[in-house]
């Protein structure tokens, strides 16, 4: 056996496993590995060299397929945005939505928390999480329509609303997980809440 052979067969398994994946295989490791490390550490405290220790990875391995953190973050973003609307779609919300929206986040609770969470506290990308809330809330407006007329109180139940089912989907998930029988349901009674408080009839009894 050569010298170069025998180099080339003493590098680490893990190294010869890296260049077997193809392109799009190595692209879907590295946006789960940086969505771990971003969910962890947050943005600001996550370098690229994180990210390619969580992934295996190197460095320029990694700048081959993303070009900056903030590009990888906001990959990131879209990716998790995606696998929810794959999972929840895309039209009218009603009770339905709620066991569908908690069982996205618990296939893939690092990507839903970075999603509604975290995103909104990095001002450089606002403008996704503004997007993503400006169209939850027109969502919900539409479903309400039936419901409540329109009006303050109905403006401030469609943006209310998805900010209710997020944010207990969110407590859900940090409390661990608890009775999924039954958290639908409970979440549901938080929703409804907030829509009987818009209502016309509010305090009439």
């Amino acid at each position: 056996m050569g010298d170069a052979a025998k180099k080339a067969d003493a590098r680490p398994q893990a190294d010869r496993t890296v260049r077997r994946l193809g392109r799009a295989e190595r692209r879907e490791q590295i946006l789960d590995a940086a969505t771990r490390a971003f969910a962890r550490s947050g943005f600001a405290a996550t370098g690229l060299d994180d990210v390619a220790t969580e992934a295996g990875v190197t460095r320029v391995l990694l700048y081959r397929h993303f070009e900056s953190k903030a590009a990888l973050y906001r990959a990131v973003l879209e990716r998790a945005c995606e696998r929810l609307l794959e999972q929840v779609g895309a039209g009218d919300y009603d009770d339905a939505s709620i066991p569908t929206l908690l069982d996205a986040a618990a296939a893939d609770p690092d990507g839903f928390r970075l999603l509604f969470r975290h995103a909104a506290r990095e001002p450089e990308f606002r403008d996704f999480t503004d997007s993503l809330a400006a169209a939850s809330a027109d969502i919900t407006r539409k479903s309400l329509a039936a419901r409540l007329p329109e009006g303050p109180w109905t403006d401030w139940a469609s943006r209310l609303v998805p900010a209710v089912a997020i944010e207990s989907v969110i407590a859900w998930l940090d409390s661990g997980r608890p009775d999924p029988g039954t958290a639908a349901e409970r979440i549901r009674a938080a929703v409804h809440g907030v829509i009987d408080a818009a209502g016309p009839d509010y305090g009439s009894t």
